[in-house]
């Protein structure tokens, strides 16, 4: 689904080649196309994605595009739940040559003195509208841990989903604690994201939330940490009305850090919702040697059996099978598939096309 260079004028009345308009000329230009271009140099529509997405039109039926030219964008973004159905995708079809990053941390302080971030509001993107896609993209939360030594909460996300049907295909998440944050609007509401062909760097708990999603032909790298486990991969909070979970599949999971020094996965049980049942499945991947023997673990006294912790024929030097390790036999494999996570009942198929 990469894409090649986009042309100076992609729509009627949005031409890549006049300085930006006025916000409310935008506007009512992207009320009436499909694309809006964001370059920084002044060549396109806008020079920020946040004013793209202000710029979508709200309550959009139709798919709406923001076609983002090389670059790297420093600021904050928010889809809100009132921009649905909006994409970004990187004009260059490389997701290095678009880099949408910031630094705030959990303790990061508010400039207003009204306390800090906490986790939530670290996310460099916080995506609330259905529909959201992303292709060769890089989401990034440049937090420094050791030039800030003071800051001792240091949860740092880069996308923060909290919508239903979200696609990122060739898209790279960088970050450390807590990377990529996969979530649903609460405990009774099911949202889906499907994550593709992408990258997902971090350290601790850094894929982690209790939106059903899968993870499917992605590297994921857990990061070389100056701790003893060096971190976690997954920490899923799964809703207990669906009780579906994380899915990684034909994945490769690689790291810098040493041998037997990650676990997979531990169930997170928030203090906000306690009856969380963490469901995760790591099946038919690459694990490499920083893989514990013993992958799973507890997480504030919560017992990973507890929950659902299962692979299915992995491989690497990460994967030998042990007493430690449950494993999905062929026939019940053939319940969790990609279909069985993403169909819902209105038979949602992100992979149609690819």
């Amino acid at each position: 689904m990469r894409r090649p260079l986009a042309t100076a004028a992609v729509s009627a009345g949005l031409l890549g080649l006049v300085a930006p308009a006025a916000a409310a000329d935008v506007a009512a230009a992207a009320a009436a196309a499909t694309t809006i271009v964001v370059a920084q140099d002044g060549s396109g529509d806008v020079t920020t994605v946040q004013a793209a997405v202000d710029a979508a039109p709200a309550g959009s039926t139709e798919a709406v595009e923001i076609l983002i030219q090389p670059g790297v964008y420093r600021e904050v973004v928010k889809v809100g739940r009132d921009k649905p159905n909006l994409s970004f995708i990187g004009a260059t079809g490389e997701p290095e040559d678009v880099v949408i990053t910031y630094d705030n941390a959990a303790g990061t302080p508010k400039p207003d003195g009204s306390g800090t971030y906490g986790t939530t509001g670290s996310a460099t993107v916080t995506l609330a509208g259905a529909g959201f896609t992303a292709e060769s993209v890089t989401f990034e939360n440049a937090f420094d841990e050791q030039a800030n030594p003071e800051i001792t909460n240091r949860q740092a996300v880069a996308v923060k989903t909290t919508a239903d049907r979200m696609v990122f295909d060739d898209v790279r998440f960088v970050g450390n604690q807590d990377t990529l944050y996969l979530d649903s609007p609460n405990a009774t509401t099911p949202a889906r994201v499907y994550v593709h062909d992408s990258w997902i760097e971090g350290d601790v708990d850094f894929i982690f939330g209790r939106a059903t999603a899968v993870i499917e032909d992605s590297t994921i790298k857990a990061l070389r940490r100056d701790s003893d486990p060096s971190g976690y991969i997954v920490a899923p909070s799964t809703s207990s009305e669906d009780r579906l979970g994380f899915l990684i599949t034909d994945s490769r999971l690689i790291s810098n850090a040493g041998p037997d020094s990650y676990f997979l996965g531990r169930p997170w049980r928030p203090s906000s919702y306690p009856t969380a049942e963490p469901q995760v499945v790591v099946r038919e991947s690459f694990l490499g040697n920083h893989i514990k023997d013993d992958p799973w673990t507890s997480m504030s006294g919560r017992d990973w059996a507890d929950g659902r912790a299962l692979e299915y024929r992995n491989w690497g030097p990460g994967a030998e099978i042990n007493a430690d390790r449950p494993q999905l036999g062929d026939e019940e494999a053939a319940s969790y598939e990609v279909a069985d996570y993403l169909a819902g009942d209105d038979g949602w198929d992100p992979t149609l096309g690819r």
